[in-house]
């Protein structure tokens, strides 16, 4: 079995509106003291919406870390006040532009476990009603509507590359694939 590694203290470098950066002191395998930067958030939700016509919306939006255009399904950080259902509900409708009449909790994973202690809560929405998106300030994107087939094409020419939508989908085909056994 393995050793479990335990913390001995934590302190917030810095805090921000989304995430706080945090240094642990903690034991190695060895017994040792090391120290663990990293970034701590109350978690994040993202949504997998199908439409009526087996069709799933996608948001185009343009990321400045990458200073390039993203194709992924509507996500978000988890507002503090907020359930992970009560926030995928929210970020369906604001870059979804959109409410779901069924929103399953279909699967979670850490996102990047090296860096970040961040669980995101992945959901399957479908019964979807449209209205106007409403995006945050900091936002601006573009729905679009995409087949199976087109999700998993532009996968593989790796014209979809965000690794939360990539995660995602994978749990999405899986329970998909669970749902019709």
């Amino acid at each position: 079995m393995l050793k479990k590694l335990s913390t001995i203290s934590s302190e917030t470098i810095s805090v921000n509106p989304y995430w706080e950066y945090r240094r642990d002191n903690y034991f190695l395998p060895s017994d040792t003291i090391a120290e663990y930067h990293y970034v701590h958030t109350p978690g994040s939700t993202i949504v997998i919406p199908r439409c009526e016509d087996g069709t799933f919306l996608v948001v185009r939006q343009y990321r400045y870390l990458l200073q390039s255009e993203s194709m992924e399904f509507p996500c978000g950080g988890l507002k503090k006040e907020l359930t992970p259902e009560a926030n995928a509900r929210l970020e369906l409708r604001e870059e979804g532009g959109c409410t779901a009449g069924k929103l399953e909790l279909i699967g979670k994973f850490a996102p990047c476990n090296g860096l970040t202690d961040e669980i995101c809560y992945v959901y399957f929405a479908e019964g979807l009603i449209f209205v106007a998106p409403e995006p945050e300030d900091s936002e601006e994107f573009e729905i679009l509507s995409l087949t199976t087939s087109q999700i998993n094409n532009y996968i593989q020419r790796g014209e979809i590359w965000d690794g939360m939508t990539l995660a995602a989908w994978t749990l999405y085909l899986q329970w998909d694939f669970a749902q019709r056994q």
